[in-house]
């Protein structure tokens, strides 16, 4: 594609956004609406949620000496928080939220000290299931969004679908007639083609952009000083540590893909940039940040490694936080037109899972079970959350996500299966 200007790394960087924005903006919404928040109120939350997202992701890219993964990692609020935000808010108010999630942003950086010396848990078997894992995880979701959108009236109606299909259509010629930088926005490209095919056919609502305010000012402590309060605490130290095994899957999946040696030390100091950001994100009173496996995706469908782009991101999440009418003009865009651009990127991730797997003997039986029990757990969960709606909330919380509960099952099967020494992860990627 040549060497990366300005613009080109700009368009990238919004690129990113596009892929992440969904999710970054779904979660106050829900949050918002089940805490009975006006509409101001609710405003803030989506700006102040962009807003972090931004610092949280330049955070981890660029870095230090002691923090940071500096691999291109977007970071957004993990929707495994979501639940227990709505009961701990419903049954100790707002600023218990807050409190329970700086405390949780700091023992994370805590546990990220030592969290290195378990690395050898992740052969090749295991971070290849983990990143088919993230992948098939996913896919249901793409599926949702291109109907339309879960719990929407109009799901699966034929607008959608074809709105879906257009979208994934046009990512796949761009990708085939394209060149060079096109191809590498094909994504971007798809995404304004269906939804200026949405406002044709009338599906377009542009009065959120009208509506909105054009700068708004951000503030600590917005809905009033934290509480810390011991439930709360652990509760949302548990959804922490699961996102940390998440977010060390996503890390070997940029890494997988952008060929670069990732040690248990480099993760350290990743997991420690997402504790730091799970506290600004408690002091802005926001939302707990994690790596997004959406954008995992992206990259390895644009080929563009590049962290500078990611870079770029992070500052149009900044500015989208700060001008909330510019931001409004990203909730344009069709649930169903981002349903179709996230199939491929999803699949991408599903081909870097294979690619990694690859390389393991299949001739023994233990690697075959511990690939096909770990994946199938993932998926299984993640089309069908309710089979442990019965179980304690605690449990749930690891349970009911499906990337975090196959990583479980190809960690813990690896230990039984082989309790010989195994090339770690910094060895294996």
């Amino acid at each position: 594609m040549g060497k990366l200007n300005g613009w080109k790394i700009s368009f990238l960087g919004f690129q990113h956004v596009l892929a992440m924005y969904a999710g970054a903006v779904v979660v106050p919404l829900i949050v918002g609406g089940a805490l009975k928040m006006n509409t101001e109120q609710l405003a803030y939350l989506i700006s102040i949620d962009l807003f972090t997202c931004g610092i949280a992701s330049l955070l981890q890219v660029i870095g230090g000496r002691y923090f940071g993964v500096k691999l291109p990692v977007i970071l957004g609020c993990t929707f495994t928080a979501v639940p227990p935000m709505i009961t701990i808010g419903q049954l100790e108010g707002l600023p218990a939220i807050y409190g329970s999630i700086i405390a949780s942003g700091l023992i994370v950086t805590l546990i990220a000290q030592f969290f290195n010396h378990i690395m050898r848990l992740f052969p090749p078997v295991v971070i290849g299931s983990v990143i088919t894992t993230i992948g098939v995880s996913l896919i249901p979701v793409a599926m949702n969004n291109m109907a339309g959108g879960q719990g929407s009236p109009t799901f699966g109606q034929w607008e959608n679908l074809f709105l879906g299909l257009l979208t994934l259509l046009s990512v796949i010629l761009l990708n085939r007639f394209g060149k060079g930088f096109i191809q590498s926005i094909s994504v971007l490209l798809a995404m304004v083609i269906g939804t200026i095919t949405a406002w044709f056919m009338g599906l377009v609502d542009l009065s959120h952009v009208a509506d909105a305010s054009w700068f708004r000012i951000v503030q600590p402590f917005y809905f009033g000083v934290p509480e810390f309060h011991v439930s709360s605490i652990i509760t949302m130290s548990l959804v922490a540590i699961v996102s940390m095994i998440e977010s060390t899957g996503v890390f070997m999946a940029l890494a997988d893909i952008c060929d670069e040696k990732l040690g248990g030390e480099r993760v350290k100091k990743g997991l420690r940039a997402e504790g730091l950001a799970i506290m600004i994100g408690g002091l802005f009173n926001s939302f707990p940040y994690t790596s997004f496996s959406q954008n995992v995706g992206l990259v390895a469908l644009s080929k563009v490694k590049s962290r500078a782009v990611v870079i770029a991101a992070g500052i149009i999440l900044i500015v989208l936080g700060l001008l909330p009418k510019v931001a409004a003009v990203t909730t344009i865009i069709p649930n169903a037109v981002l349903g179709g651009a996230m199939i491929p990127m999803f699949g991408m991730v599903i081909v870097s899972g294979i690619r990694a797997l690859a390389t393991i003997d299949f001739k023994q039986t233990q690697n075959l079970l511990i690939v096909a029990c770990s994946v199938g757990m993932g998926l299984g969960t993640s089309v069908v959350p309710a089979i442990f709606k019965d179980l304690p909330d605690m449990i749930r919380v690891v349970v009911e996500n499906g990337i975090v509960l196959g990583s479980l099952t190809a960690i813990v099967l690896n230990i039984i299966f082989n309790k010989q020494a195994k090339p770690s992860a910094a060895e294996a990627v």
